[in-house]
């Protein structure tokens, strides 16, 4: 997938769960951080990311990396939120398995706490979190990780030797794109809302076809409607 400035990285909400038993204040405030997704660089480019269909409670998402060490990863996540939220903060969960210092090998949890120690509910926001995210993959961030905010000491050896580390990384980039890591339901999280479908040459070959095929046409009524306007 691609994305440029006029598409949305947000989609819309397909929530199945009954509103009524949230805490009201929560709800709120989660409708309300959702929405403001769609103002300009709240969401950051290149993520995609929607309430998921069995609750609000918990976002599914997917990062697309395209610069760095990890470029060419594509990495699906779920943010949590308490119901409490936003006096509590939410959780971050990898479903994709990925190679970092910040992120628990075994559970795919993202360490929030190396950011936002502490949590002011009246400051933070899901954007800010999910910039963070995008940041977590490119170098300043990684330079700047205190050693007792690791939880993947493994990874922290980047600090050590960055040569080793490239290469790693890369491997984990690999690996999120292979078919089982990419086509596979995520482990343990059900209903994910972000499935991905093998497609053959030919079917690409279509899309293409008909992308061509109705850039010309949009194109030239969109010069129709600028000479009507100027007229």
């Amino acid at each position: 997938p691609t994305r440029n400035q006029s598409s949305l990285s947000v989609v819309g909400p397909s929530s199945g769960c009954d509103p009524s038993s949230l805490n009201p204040t929560t709800r709120a405030v989660l409708s309300s951080e959702y929405a403001s997704l769609r103002y300009n660089k709240h969401c950051p480019s290149g993520m995609y990311i929607t309430p998921g269909a069995d609750s609000i409670l918990v976002w599914d998402g997917v990062l697309f990396v395209h610069k760095g060490y990890y470029a060419g990863s594509v990495l699906k996540f779920a943010v949590t939120f308490p119901d409490k939220y936003p006096d509590m903060p939410p959780t971050v969960r990898f479903l994709t398995d990925v190679f970092h210092p910040l992120v628990e090998t075994r559970t795919g949890l993202l360490n929030l706490m190396a950011r936002f120690r502490p949590w002011r509910p009246t400051e933070h926001r899901v954007h800010d979190i999910l910039h963070f995210m995008k940041a977590l993959f490119k170098a300043p961030v990684l330079d700047r990780i205190n050693e007792l905010d690791v939880v993947n000491k493994e990874a922290f050896k980047y600090q050590e030797n960055r040569t080793s580390f490239t290469a790693l990384a890369q491997q984990s980039a690999q690996f999120s794109r292979s078919p089982s890591a990419l086509y596979d339901s995520p482990n343990s999280k059900k209903g994910y809302s972000f499935p991905f479908t093998p497609v053959s040459h030919g079917q690409v070959n279509e899309v293409l076809k008909t992308l061509f095929t109705w850039r010309p046409s949009y194109e030239a009524t969109t010069a129709r409607k600028k000479e009507n306007d100027n007229a």
